[in-house]
């Protein structure tokens, strides 16, 4: 992927993108604040998901060890992955041990962020997408731009040609004569998946939660597809990103309350399923946990960045950013997009220990630090501090050198008085100059000033005016 100014750039360009995330954007923004206003104590919510997930990170040994030991309890195996090849390769064992060459999955950041679908297929093993803005996404040969809709950048006639033209493909093929009728287009992915569900011995899945005190693993989901996969498989495998512990099963009234509100604007989500480990006669026969951390023990080293590790993948911050409604995930090069992409994304690839790639490093700059997203975060992540923060590391792990220069400059100017003085007097004569002059030259300069009023500069500094008024005489 280019940098974000780069694949912005292009994005901009395609008014059908655009129209399609402002109509989402717009309508998912409206529902939610409606939800939202049903509850007085909202910002009580927010404050008490912060601290469960505060208190997350600072026993996260202690609840892991605890998560791991109920559910061997409850007769689940527990696996432990440093990064993506090891959690890719576990789930490829466990396929190859039963003799699995077919998997059906529940939507999932995690396996996303790990490309599991890819390195699964690498092993002759297919993996089909049971949701459906996910099946969309898989059968279009595309990738997700949003972490709640990952088609949000499709309407309703891409949908059915993509339908059309590639469902037969791998499996039944829709309708003769489909409409781009939602109701159509959902039965349609109905029974072409309905044959996948009744073959498939295998099932991965990721998690919206796990209760370390009870082992308990939890998905929140809207379709049924979820269901369908975590009860009829022999084998279940759930891929969690570490992050996602709650201490008690108590904890769990909090984020049931956020969570579908801040995601789907919905009071309760249509499917919630609980399982802890195997239940004889009951579900999967087999169940493994692959705890994943892939970066994030990095993150928690950084006091300011480890608040991205709150996340509880609702969205929310991406249906109010201004940015993200123009450009689209795609652009952000990355599963996680938007504002909470631009500073868990960074963490994750490395930048709290060594510099990035370019593309990587322009994530923190993907911002207009309007605020919008902290407002919206029901856990209370103060997004634009962190941006700031990660901008400060690309700058001092070698930013642009112009910038290097004009921060160089900047800093010894403000390191003395003598000099301040002397640059706001220069700048002073500049603007007057420039003012007169009525500046529309080309290029950025003009480009500038063509569309923003100049204000005349003050005649003298405070610094000057102080010293004139209140020096002692």
């Amino acid at each position: 992927m280019p940098p974000f100014p780069d694949a912005a750039r292009i994005a901009l360009r395609d008014t059908q993108l655009r129209a399609n995330l402002n109509r989402a954007t717009t309508t998912i923004r409206d529902r939610r604040l409606r939800a939202v206003a049903e509850l007085d104590d909202w910002e009580a919510l927010r404050e008490a998901g912060a601290a469960i997930k505060d208190d997350v990170l600072a026993r996260w040994p202690e609840l892991l060890v605890q998560l791991e030991a109920a559910v061997t309890r409850a007769g689940g195996v527990v696996h432990w992955a440093r990064d993506a090849a090891e959690a890719n390769a576990i789930v490829a064992k466990v396929a190859r041990t039963h003799g699995v060459d077919e998997i059906v999955k529940v939507k999932s950041m995690a396996t996303q962020e790990i490309e599991l679908n890819a390195a699964l297929e690498g092993h002759g093993i297919d993996v089909w997408e049971t949701d459906l803005a996910e099946l969309i996404v898989q059968l279009g040969h595309d990738v997700p731009s949003h972490i709640l809709v990952p088609a949000i950048h499709r309407n309703r006639s891409e949908i059915r040609d993509i339908f059309v033209r590639e469902m037969g493909a791998v499996g039944r093929p829709a309708p003769d004569g489909i409409s781009d009728d939602p109701a159509e287009l959902a039965e349609a992915a109905r029974l072409h998946l309905r044959e996948k569900f009744l073959r498939a011995r295998m099932a991965v899945s990721g998690g919206n939660f796990a209760i370390a005190e009870t082992g308990s693993i939890v998905v929140l989901e809207s379709e049924g597809n979820g269901r369908m996969c975590l009860t009829l498989p022999e084998v279940l495998v759930t891929v969690l990103g570490i992050e996602k512990l709650l201490p008690t099963w108590r904890d769990l009234e909090v984020f049931l309350q956020l969570l579908p509100r801040s995601s789907t604007a919905e009071r309760m989500n249509p499917y919630t399923t609980i399982w802890t480990g195997v239940t004889p006669g009951d579900g999967p026969r087999e169940f493994h946990l692959i705890l994943l951390d892939n970066g994030r023990t990095d993150t928690l080293i950084d006091p300011v960045g480890r608040q991205a590790l709150r996340c509880i993948r609702c969205s929310a911050c991406l249906n109010v950013c201004p940015v993200y409604e123009r450009t689209g995930g795609r652009a952000y090069g990355s599963v996680y997009p938007g504002p909470i992409g631009a500073i868990l994304t960074p963490q994750l690839r490395g930048i709290n220990r060594h510099p990035v790639d370019e593309q990587t490093a322009s994530l923190p700059f993907a911002s207009s630090l309007c605020g919008a997203c902290f407002e919206a975060c029901p856990v209370r992540i103060d997004i634009p501090e962190v941006l700031v923060h990660l901008r400060a590391k690309v700058v001092d792990q070698g930013g642009h050198p112009l910038e290097r220069a004009t921060m160089a400059a900047a800093a010894a100017t403000f390191a003395s008085a003598g000099r301040l003085g002397a640059a706001q007097r220069a700048g002073g004569a500049l603007l007057r100059r420039a003012r007169r002059l009525r500046l529309r030259g080309p290029g950025w300069v003009g480009a500038w000033f063509g569309a923003r009023d100049l204000p005349p500069p003050a005649r003298q500094s405070f610094r000057r005016w102080w010293r004139r008024t209140r020096s002692p005489r």
